[in-house]
């Protein structure tokens, strides 16, 4: 590991110089305020977020700049409603919302069109994340329930902007990137360009990122505009698999170096993700309450999937875990040179008109997608047995023993949605989509083929109140759905059938208030998933178990049940800023085969979830703010059957940030220290794959950020 204290220091007489620098020069505070006015995301167009009966959080660029967040792993930090699925260092993020884990082919939009997340996908040329929370029929055809992530690209500004930035990032991580945005009569332009060393905090995990972005406007007449954008982007870095029980017990945190990467063989080779993404939209004003939009986009990616895989312990036959004694079997896998492309093309009528006395912002439209995903044979080959204290030395096998499945998918989506203003206090909120789908699968060797074709439809309904000026209440239901299909294999009776769309429900009902510097929401909701088994035919349960002798069907058997009440508050007084949020969550199993099974919670999903965010503008140095971050997690179950779970954690991050305007250039520096106690925990519990795995707290980290804007 590289040296820090150099480095630190440098840092800290950096600050230290450019504070006695500008004393006497004019100063600028920033509130880090986090509040947007609407979120596209939830297709209402611009309808305030403090009037939509709906749960919706917008993450701007400068609130991920002042807590270090440079992934989308770790927006966790900033939202109650938002944990961690399976964020395995190095690899693509999982999130969950509301306790059900996002679907990363379905539930990640970028300006609103689907977009595939299984890669990295970068976000220095975001100008922020939206979040919608609750379930998605209404803006998505297919999706797992909780809700959808939109990824808001920067687009030219009205002014000119050119802006430079150096971060640094305990041990050795360096970033590098520039913002650039001018115009030229009716066209203008924004470039982003990055570039990043990579060495975190957890060993053997080197590695290089760099992303190249731009965008243009052109203004056609006075009613037309163009827009397209691309980017292209590069990632390059092992991945960290997980730590897990030994055997029946589960490890003290303590007991782990949250330093410590198991992939550290020496023939261990990086991930790379490789991303091209881009897209056109041009939008006309038909009339004084009418406006027409045509978006296209295309992104294409290439990932080489590399990783020495601890898993499970055949000395004890359970493949659950790791052994009692700490050791694990090892594997490697590779699956190099996958290609995933997604196509979408969306046309799109909104306007405002009154009718019959009542006003209606109405919005129609078309969505067509193309998704596919093509892959070579792979390696998941055993090469021994590998300890925990990563020590032990295997030799490799890049045999290419497995096959691989190719997918291919196209969805066809018609949607409507209407605002109607019933009187000045009473809207009726009504949406409806309907998705037509056809998906095919087969084996790289041509083997277990499917091929399917489903049509559901999705309503949406909610009913809102303005009881005063500032306040609304609201209540609002609907659908999300999923489509699958049994594995095409002998020892399913149903192998190769399309499972009938199960359908998600949600009812929400919520306060908002917006008013003198404090905007606040609450939300109880209540969302109904039904969950597909594999049922043996010799019992009729539930089994992970079914064979040629003892074959199962694929069927839904019961529901996952998630209700929770979900609140959320910024309140802004003088030189302080305060934003909190919280999450309640009872998460039950109900109705299955088995009744074992009811009444069990969920693995990695905690019970309740806190985090709060401070920010206070010193009045002695103007310029100046002291930031708090503070991240309170409950306990989560490790295993299916809930015999075993970990503590619930907290952890406690500080920055600065001080903002100067010299000779007309705002020079931002920021400082923070994250897991300011050194906290030792395990963050989540993800099981996947059939195994339970663990992921600590990553350790004390200090990072520094220069931004400089001309």
């Amino acid at each position: 590991m590289s040296n820090t204290r150099p480095t630190l220091l440098a840092a800290a007489a950096a600050l230290c110089c450019a504070t006695t620098f500008a004393q006497s020069i004019q100063t600028v505070t920033i509130t880090g305020s986090r509040g947007a006015t609407s979120a596209g995301v939830a297709g209402f167009g611009d309808v305030p977020l403090s009037r939509s009966p709906f749960s919706a959080t917008v993450l701007e660029a400068d609130a991920l700049q002042d807590a270090g967040i440079a992934s989308l792993g770790d927006i966790t930090r900033l939202d109650a409603g938002l944990t961690d699925a399976y964020n395995a260092p190095g690899y693509w993020g999982q999130l969950a919302v509301r306790g059900f884990t996002l679907d990363n082919r379905f539930n990640f939009r970028r300006d609103g069109l689907p977009v595939n997340a299984e890669t990295m996908l970068p976000t220095g040329n975001k100008a922020a994340l939206e979040l919608f929370k609750g379930t998605s029929g209404i803006q998505a055809g297919t999706s797992a329930p909780g809700g959808l992530v939109n990824l808001v690209v920067k687009r030219p500004t009205a002014v000119p902007l050119t802006t430079a930035a150096i971060e640094w990032t305990e041990p050795g991580t360096v970033a590098l990137s520039a913002d650039l945005s001018r115009s030229a009569g009716a066209f203008a332009w924004r470039l982003n360009a990055g570039v990043t060393s990579l060495d975190p905090s957890t060993r053997d995990s080197e590695g290089q990122a760099r992303l190249l972005a731009a965008a243009g406007t052109w203004q056609l007449g006075a009613a037309g505009t163009l827009e397209a954008e691309v980017e292209v982007s590069r990632q390059r870095q092992p991945s960290t698999p997980g730590f897990s029980l030994l055997s029946d017990r589960l490890p003290d945190a303590d007991e782990i170096d949250p330093r410590l990467n198991l992939n550290n063989q020496a023939w261990s080779l990086p991930v790379v993700f490789d991303g091209r993404t881009g897209s056109l939209r041009y939008t006309r004003e038909l009339g004084p309450q009418l406006q027409f939009t045509a978006q296209a986009m295309q992104q294409r990616l290439q990932t080489d999937d590399r990783i020495a895989f601890p898993f499970g312990c055949s000395a004890e036959d359970d493949y659950t875990r790791y052994c009692s004694d700490g050791s694990f079997d090892l594997y490697d896998f590779r699956s190099e040179g996958e290609r995933r492309t997604t196509t979408a093309t969306d046309l799109a009528l909104q306007g405002r008109h009154t009718l019959g006395g009542v006003t209606h912002q109405w919005s129609t439209g078309l969505l067509a997608t193309r998704a596919t995903a093509r892959f070579g044979r792979q390696a998941y080959n055993w090469v021994g047995v590998g300890s925990l204290d990563g020590r032990t030395e295997l030799p490799p096998d890049p045999t290419l023993t497995d096959e691989n499945t190719h997918r291919s998918e196209r969805s066809t989506e018609w949607r409507v949605q209407d605002v109607m203003a019933l009187n000045e206090r009473w809207q009726l909120w009504v949406g409806l989509r309907h998705t037509r789908l056809q998906r095919a699968s087969v084996r790289t060797d041509g083997s277990r083929a499917t091929d399917y074709t489903q049509g559901f439809t999705t309503p949406w309904l909610a009913l809102s109140w303005q009881a005063t000026p500032t306040l609304i209440a609201y209540a609002s239901w609907g659908e999300g759905v999923e489509s699958e299909v049994a594995p095409n294999r002998a020892r399913y009776l149903n192998a190769g059938q399309a499972l009938p769309a199960l359908k998600s429900r949600q009812i929400e009902i919520g306060l908002k208030q917006r008013r003198d510097g404090l905007q606040w929401q609450v939300a109880l909701f209540d969302i109904r998933r039904p969950v597909w088994s594999d049922i043996l035919q010799s019992t009729g349960l539930a089994s992970d178990s079914c064979s040629d002798d003892d074959p199962c069907t694929r069927r839904a058997d019961g529901i996952a049940r998630h209700r929770g009440v979900e609140a959320e508050a910024e309140w802004r007084a003088g030189a302080l800023n305060l934003r909190g949020s919280a999450l309640w969550l009872q998460a039950r199993r109900q109705g299955a085969s088995d009744p074992a099974l009811d009444g069990l919670r969920p693995t990695n999903v905690p019970a309740h979830s806190l985090k709060l965010q401070a920010a206070w503008n010193v009045d002695r140095l103007p310029g100046l703010a002291v930031l708090g971050f503070l991240s309170r997690e409950g306990e989560r179950m490790v295993l299916p059957d809930n015999s075993a779970g970990t503590a619930g954690w907290t952890r406690v991050d500080l920055g600065l940030r001080y903002a100067r305007i010299v000779d007309g250039q705002r020079w931002t520096w920021r400082l923070g220290l994250d897991n300011v106690a050194d906290a030792r925990a395990w963050k989540e519990s993800p099981y996947q794959y059939g195994h339970a795995y663990l992921y600590p707290l990553a350790p004390r980290t200090w990072r520094a950020a220069l931004n400089i804007t001309l």
